[in-house]
């Protein structure tokens, strides 16, 4: 039978329950899967508490590595065996086997291990479509990235590295510097001890950068408008700290003309089209070995809730995934 983290009513990780549950068989246009790595992300606290509320009783969980081993009528792209990956889609990603629909799924290279691909699906997506597609960063830019040691900081760091870019990077102590400037980090700001305004500025020379990438939310908000020369991009992709306050947006140009978006990586792999082509671009920079994930905390599925906690408490560095 089999097991399944679900949860049936909205809390903290002892909510999360380890249960038996039947996924069927697939329907028109599904897959059965068989997972052997799931991925961890913040979204799945913000699932558990309500933070974006779900229908219960539901399981959590948008990204895994699986082997399919069953597909519905109509199916034609995915088989029977074929090694594959996804990110997003409805959550059900902490369970054992799970249906989800076809369409959703990526096929996975040979290259590319089953922990290393439930690392990075959410994360290396998220990372490709910031730097290439929210605001393109060119050689001779100068970034700002929150979270610089966090699963997508890593990815977005040594990618934005790899374009040109020079990247500074928020962290939250010493080893978390360390670690960002071994994914290629210029300047890491430790912002429990150091204003990260005041450094940005001084590292650019007041002037200020053209984007800054930030997932922190609430703590970080103020501070990274500050951070942006005029004209340039805030762009606020999470809530790590709580969501950002109702604000004016003539506060926008107050400080310079900004632009401002609130990007989804679901909006950006929308389309099959979309999806295969992001998944593509990230797949090669892996293969090409300038991208590795990074994956520093392994959980038994079974303890989910150990790994919400790790997560939530911020004791974890670049990627984390569950074992089923």
């Amino acid at each position: 039978m089999n097991k399944t983290i679900i949860i049936h009513e909205h809390g903290g990780p002892e909510v999360l329950r380890w249960e038996e549950k039947d996924p069927g068989r697939p329907g028109p246009g599904q897959a059965l899967l068989r997972h052997t790595a799931i991925g961890l992300n913040f979204i799945d606290t913000y699932h558990r508490t309500g933070l974006y509320p779900l229908e219960l009783p539901t399981s959590l969980g948008i990204e895994a590595a699986a082997v399919v081993e069953a597909v519905g009528p109509g199916v034609t792209d995915i088989q029977l065996g074929d090694r594959v990956a996804y990110a997003g889609g409805p959550p059900g990603a902490y369970s054992q086997t799970r249906i989800i629909p076809a369409h959703l799924l990526v096929p996975l290279p040979a290259e590319i291990d089953d922990q290393a691909a439930a690392a990075v699906m959410i994360k290396g997506l998220t990372a490709q479509y910031l730097l290439r597609r929210t605001y393109r960063v060119e050689p001779g830019d100068t970034i700002l990235v929150h979270a610089a040691a966090g699963g997508v900081g890593l990815l977005t760091c040594r990618w934005a590295s790899e374009l040109g870019a020079t990247v500074i990077g928020t962290v939250g102590n010493d080893r978390k510097a360390e670690l960002a400037r071994e994914h290629g980090c210029h300047h890491t700001i430790v912002y429990t001890r150091e204003n990260f305004v005041e450094r940005v500025k001084e590292i650019t020379a007041g002037e200020g950068v053209p984007v800054v990438y930030d997932s922190v939310g609430k703590d970080t908000w103020d501070g990274s408008l500050d951070c942006l020369r005029p004209l340039g991009m805030m762009v606020s992709y999470g809530n790590a700290s709580g969501p950002v306050p109702a604000f004016e947006p003539a506060l926008l140009a107050l400080k310079g003309s900004l632009f401002l978006t609130r990007p989804t990586l679901f909006s950006h792999i929308a389309t099959r089209e979309t999806l295969l082509a992001a998944a593509d671009e990230l797949f090669a920079i892996m293969r090409s070995g300038t991208l590795k994930a990074s994956v520093n905390q392994v959980f038994p599925l079974e303890d989910a809730a150990d790994a919400h906690r790790a997560l939530e408490a911020r004791q974890t560095t670049g990627a984390s995934v569950l074992l089923p």
